[in-house]
């Protein structure tokens, strides 16, 4: 199992954002403490966190993660309700190299990619 945490500075307003984007799917909200949140899904673990050393959070220059869809339909439901939610789109849903996705940046910059191998 692996997981990937991401720096906040705003808790309350991502913890609304990423409840409601994984609502329709299989990922629930595992450890909320605080200062880090954790959703759980099959076989990974996802974290928003405000950083420890309580310095500003900023997203990582060429980082980027990578959440796999079950299909084309729900890339472009993801990216429709990440927008609604108050993403900024960096990628219409379409064709890639290695196969249809989307992209946004979450409330505090952060990149994501909703793909799938279709």
């Amino acid at each position: 199992m692996m997981y990937t945490t991401i720096g906040t500075n705003n808790m309350a307003k991502s913890v609304v954002f990423y409840d409601a984007l994984f609502e329709s799917v299989n990922v629930e909200k595992w450890i909320p403490d605080g200062r880090i949140v954790v959703y759980k899904g099959d076989g990974f673990l996802f974290g928003i966190a405000e950083p420890f050393d309580e310095q500003h959070a900023t997203p990582g220059n060429g980082a980027m993660l990578g959440f796999m869809m079950d299909s084309v339909a729900q890339i472009a439901q993801f990216h429709e309700l990440a927008l609604s939610l108050g993403a900024t789109s960096e990628g219409e849903p379409g064709p890639r190299s290695k196969g249809p996705a989307a992209y946004i940046r979450d409330l505090d910059g952060n990149k994501l990619c909703f793909f799938c191998m279709d």
